[in-house]
């Protein structure tokens, strides 16, 4: 998997590759990281690329043209590039979504900032749009890497360990149970003992008995859906 980062701010990017499971992605050839940005394409004699909106109001909008010349370009070297916009004002990314992605070879997230991209750059490139959450962020970089490291933990030999791929939460309605590590008790705090008898059914049935008891709490809605098709 190629990922490039159209971004006025790659140095805000650059350090989440340098630790931890992606890096050894990196490594090992799995994830490859590119970064492209528009200001090395404006015209203009200062390299601006905002301008004051038309419609008028507060801010300032990224305008086409070094978005129009930089995704030509990088459609030009790889015409397969599927190509992400993120904004607020978008259908909310999910974990079906980070799943269908990882089987891409090409993904370019395109991060906006001031107070948007001009939406004509949007209407002429995007292969989809997503938001991360319902609240406003400074620029698009942070909702690239979210996404960016959702997809890359499904594909394969990025994650040390496939299964824990199939006991997180989303891969059904119902929450992730809790986890617990060594020591048992701790600060007077232990472990659930039915976790600790070895009875693997038993500690199934908790384990489950617990997720139900979290998302009845966090997402009601989605244990309601889990009770729907368990029937």
């Amino acid at each position: 998997m190629t990922y490039t980062f159209v971004t006025l701010f790659p140095n805000l990017i650059e350090g989440y590759f340098k630790d931890s499971i992606l890096k050894r992605a990196i490594d090992k050839g799995i994830l490859n990281i590119n970064y492209l940005n528009p200001r090395d394409y404006s015209k203009s004699k200062h390299f601006k690329v905002d301008d004051t909106a038309v419609s008028g109001g507060a801010g300032m909008v990224m305008n086409p043209q070094p978005l129009f010349d930089a995704l030509d370009d990088l459609k030009c070297s790889d015409e397969n590039v599927h190509i992400v916009f993120l904004t607020p004002v978008a259908k909310p990314f999910v974990q079906n979504d980070a799943k269908r992605l990882a089987g891409k070879s090409h993904i370019a997230f395109v991060s906006g900032r001031y107070e948007g991209i001009d939406e004509r750059v949007i209407e002429k490139y995007a292969d989809e749009v997503f938001s991360i959450g319902d609240y406003i962020l400074t620029g698009g970089e942070l909702a690239s890497l979210v996404i960016c490291d959702a997809i890359s933990r499904n594909i394969k030999s990025v994650l040390g360990n496939s299964e824990s791929l199939e006991i997180e939460s989303f891969e059904t309605p119902l929450l992730e149970a809790p986890s617990f590590s060594k020591p048992k008790v701790y600060d007077d705090l232990s472990v659930p003992s039915e976790y600790l008898k070895g009875n693997h059914s038993k500690i199934r049935s908790l384990k489950l008995a617990l997720s139900e008891a979290k998302t009845k709490f966090f997402r009601p809605e989605q244990l309601i859906k889990h009770k729907t098709q368990s029937h």
